[in-house]
């Protein structure tokens, strides 16, 4: 009886450690944010388990389900589309159910994409705030406004789409001359990242267009 989060590769299908390969082999039932996703992984891997969906739009639904099968002996491997579970995405709710009912809970170490674009965005990193999604409309102006005067490095996840907006935002709020770096594709054949001001940034990727997964990394203030 217990429930394994495991972290999944954020493109790279070699980044996932042997541990992970090992539960994933051995639980009774996996977890998947989006089983085709998940399938890629474990057919690389040759891993031929059960596998169910578990993600935002069910979790409410199917979780005291999955608290009964854990506490009727199954163990459970968590398996996001990439990075580590709940970090932006599904697993608190399950984690926290587990945790109220007395499931034991262990998440394993590996892969998630904050951690790789704060570290080689050449921005201070002793102190940091993890911010992942940004609003989208409610609470947008006062998110922006509070993070202006942050002083530690600021990091969250944006969509290509919206990133050269995002950017635009933070030069309103946070100056055209604060320091930032963009993470593009991290892990994958074309992984970028993209240093300097928000206005240096902003403009290359205007010009440039986004493609890919992006990490944005801003120094907070002096």
């Amino acid at each position: 009886m217990k429930l394994y989060l495991v972290p999944s590769p954020i493109g790279n299908l070699a980044d996932i450690t042997y541990r992970a390969v090992k539960v994933l082999e051995e639980a009774d039932l996996i977890l998947a944010e989006d089983t085709r996703t998940s399938s890629v992984l474990l057919r690389h891997y040759q891993i031929n388990k059960p596998v169910t969906s578990y993600h935002q739009h069910n979790e409410h639904k199917i979780v005291q389900h999955l608290l009964q099968q854990l506490q009727g002996g199954k163990t459970m491997a968590m398996l996001t589309d990439a990075g580590t579970p709940g970090i932006s995405d599904p697993g608190f709710l399950l984690v926290r159910e587990c945790s109220r009912a007395g499931v034991p809970v262990e998440c394993l170490p590996g892969a998630t994409a904050f951690v790789p674009a704060l570290v080689n965005s050449g921005i201070p990193m002793n102190r940091f705030a993890f911010e992942g999604f940004l609003p989208l409309k409610k609470g947008r102006h006062t998110l922006f406004t509070q993070l202006a005067t942050e002083e530690r490095t600021i990091v969250f996840y944006e969509s290509p789409m919206r990133l050269v907006r995002t950017l635009s935002d933070l030069i309103q709020y946070f100056g055209p001359d604060r320091p930032c770096c963009v993470s593009r594709e991290l892990t994958k054949m074309f992984e970028e990242n993209k240093r300097g001001t928000l206005q240096e940034v902003h403009d290359y990727f205007a010009e440039k267009g986004v493609k890919g997964e992006i990490v944005v990394v801003v120094q907070g203030k002096e």
